[in-house]
């Protein structure tokens, strides 16, 4: 068995309303920031499978995300290979 990694990105479906991107896009103002629109607040999972290949790996987590990570209905998912290391742990922009 090899380890495969993934991250399964979901977000609202266009023309869901997202209430979290509205009030991060109506923030922008008090930010001074200009010429950010159509802001999408989702979450992210990433997740290790153990299996024989790729492909065998890639389709449990096909299952996942449309089955238990994500609502069908209003919700869209996306999911993309990452690294053998997890990125949660790191450092933001102006820590540190």
């Amino acid at each position: 068995m090899t380890s495969f990694r993934f991250a399964v990105n979901v977000t609202p479906k266009p023309g869901i309303l997202d209430p979290q991107g509205r009030a991060v896009e109506g923030s922008l103002g008090h930010l001074g920031i200009e010429g950010v629109s159509a802001i999408r607040i989702g979450r992210r999972a990433e997740l290790t499978v153990d299996a024989a290949d790729e492909a065998t790996a890639r389709a449990v987590v096909e299952r996942l995300a449309s089955e238990l990570l994500s609502n069908p209905l209003i919700e869209a998912y996306a999911i993309e290979t990452i690294g053998a290391a997890s990125s949660t742990v790191g450092v933001g922009a102006g820590e540190g």
